[in-house]
């Protein structure tokens, strides 16, 4: 299955590593009095494989729903690669952004839901290529070569003329992910993506993860209760409770010797 796509042409767009590409500066989200992020100061570097950790309605899938602009922020400001995604610059005052601009910058981003959310009409090889050829511009010939060498990286390539009833929902997670990689995106946010999975299914899904994570510059922000997972492909773990960062750091040191009381709870209940 593995397949080293790092200096291919089905390679995803990134940027120098450790150059900073997402920055978090004084946000905060709040759902009626529900303070969900609390000003909240974060970056992720580019190349880097951050994964956030923390209990229940600590704010981690609020992030990625913010990346993605499912959800805006309540104050704060969020820049992907050193534009701002929410707001831009007109009159030399920051406002909130036009529509125009914040998908430009979301082109930046590619997300893997805990749902599949595949086009059930659409065989597997037209679920990848249909934003590429209509977001992107892709000619089909372009974005059918790019979807089969995806196809090829998650394991999939015999089940390029399948429609997504016809897969196993682990099959299913892996077209997903295919599919982020095909807008090549500069960060892939990975938000539970084995959580709606059989058990049996889980371990095939973190192992085409584990090959994307190792072969490629791509930068990833992952959300997961699978701490196996995050040991293996973070370089940085940060530990959320009630929508702060309490705690973060290299995974030997986040999983083997937290500092914070909080963490130690928290992952005393988890492994």
């Amino acid at each position: 299955m593995s397949s080293d796509i790092t200096n291919s042409q089905e390679a995803p767009a990134t940027r120098a590593s450790g150059s900073e590409l997402i920055r978090f500066a004084g946000v905060t989200k709040r759902f009626g009095d529900n303070v969900v992020l609390d000003n909240l100061e974060f970056k992720v570097d580019a190349g880097k494989h951050v994964t956030l950790i923390g209990p229940s309605g600590s704010g981690k899938t609020t992030i990625l729903r913010l990346l993605m602009t499912l959800l805006k922020p309540d104050e704060g400001t969020i820049t992907v690669d050193g534009d701002y995604l929410t707001h831009e610059q007109r009159g030399g005052k920051l406002v909130p952004a036009g529509e125009k601009h914040t998908r430009e910058v979301r082109k930046k981003i590619g997300m893997v839901f805990q749902q599949f959310n595949l086009f059930p009409n659409m065989k597997v090889l037209r679920n990848i290529t249909e934003a590429p050829v209509h977001v992107l511009g892709l000619s089909k010939d372009e974005a059918e070569e790019r979807a089969r060498g995806l196809l090829e990286l998650v394991g999939l390539t015999e089940h390029i003329d399948k429609y997504p009833t016809q897969l196993s929902g682990g099959q299913q997670q892996r077209v997903a992910i295919a599919r982020a990689l095909a807008m090549r995106p500069q960060v892939l946010l990975l938000d539970e993506v084995t959580s709606a999975l059989d058990p049996e299914l889980v371990a095939g899904v973190l192992d085409v993860l584990r090959d994307i994570a190792h072969t490629t510059d791509i930068t990833m922000l992952c959300v997961t209760h699978e701490m196996g997972f995050a040991r293996d492909i973070s370089d940085c773990v940060m530990m959320f409770n009630e929508g702060r960062v309490i705690e973060s750091g290299p995974p030997e040191q986040m999983f083997n010797e937290p500092e914070n009381e909080r963490t130690r709870e928290f992952l005393s209940a988890v492994l």
